[in-house]
């Protein structure tokens, strides 16, 4: 099913990852810098590292030791970590402030926690989305819609992923997919944005809705996802992009989220058609203008 050009005012996701830098202090205030900016959803990560980690990966060295919070990068994944309590705090933060919260989830056991603080929807990472341990927590424990990115994913992978939740009637009710190209920051020739082209005319039917996770720099690639049929954009957010760790480098900061957003609603507001043959803007140029035969 190709996109019918329904366009729907454009939900947009800061996706505030681990760029907290482990301060949950920090965190609040990317949640409050998320809202003034006009976002519709703060996002965050949860990780259960043991359980994600084999023994020899959780005691590597960061591969990049300038953007390491500990000694090994187990420790750096754990000292990015927030427990389930400062999750149900930054979630009831949100709540007070008027902001939507969610994360993604990297594991098992993290989907089972977050499932338990019950947000709209729950994101499942291109990294993550062929563990189907993961899935199906999400699946059959969880109610809410399950957002899942197709990042360094083969088409075989993609089918397989909405076959599994078409098997319990599933996928037309809560999955949503998103195109997605895995780096950091993404170049523009390999942002693909017909991918969303790709995935309406193969699941457009079989999903409830398809959106755009990006990892680009500046925001032209996310209006032309809009205007593709992406529902949902995601950008990673920060406060200062020169901040230590792997994300900053393609998040926005403040003043590029307050662009993409007024940018998509004067988009959303322009992508229809005329109401009339002559519009009454029109009709003093053409009175005044049009030549007359």
């Amino acid at each position: 099913m190709s996109f019918n050009y329904a366009y729907q005012k454009p939900k947009v996701i800061a996706e505030i990852g681990c760029n907290h830098m482990g301060d949950f202090e920090i965190a609040k205030e990317l949640i409050a810098l998320a809202k003034d900016c006009g976002a519709d959803i703060a996002k965050f990560q949860k990780r259960d590292n043991k359980l994600l980690l084999t023994e020899e990966q959780y005691n590597s060295p960061h591969p990049v030791e300038e953007n390491s919070y500990g000694s090994t990068y187990g420790e750096h994944r754990d000292f990015l970590e927030f427990d389930q309590k400062q999750h149900r705090e930054l979630k009831s933060f949100c709540e007070s402030i008027g902001i939507e919260y969610s994360t993604s989830v990297w594991d098992s056991n993290s989907a089972r926690a977050t499932s338990e603080l019950n947000p709209r929807f729950i994101k499942v990472p291109s990294a993550c989305n062929n563990n189907f341990e993961l899935l199906e927590v999400l699946r059959d424990e969880y109610s809410g819609d399950v957002q899942i990115s197709f990042g360094m994913t083969t088409h075989q992978e993609e089918r397989a992923i909405v076959s599994y939740f078409e098997e319990k009637d599933q996928a037309n009710q809560r999955l949503i997919i998103f195109a997605c190209t895995s780096g950091y920051p993404v170049p523009f020739e390999s942002a693909a944005l017909l991918e969303i082209r790709r995935l309406y005319d193969e699941y457009g039917d079989r999903v409830k809705e398809i959106g755009f996770s990006g990892h680009h720099l500046g925001i032209a690639v996310d209006i032309a996802a809009y205007t593709l049929g992406a529902k949902w954009i995601e950008r990673h957010f920060t406060k200062d992009r020169t901040w230590k760790g792997t994300d900053h480098a393609a998040s926005l900061e403040p003043a590029g989220l307050i662009k993409l957003i007024r940018d998509l609603n004067a988009s959303y507001v322009a992508l229809r058609y005329k109401a009339s043959e002559i519009l009454d803007i029109e009709k003093i140029q053409r009175a005044k203008l049009k030549s007359k035969q």
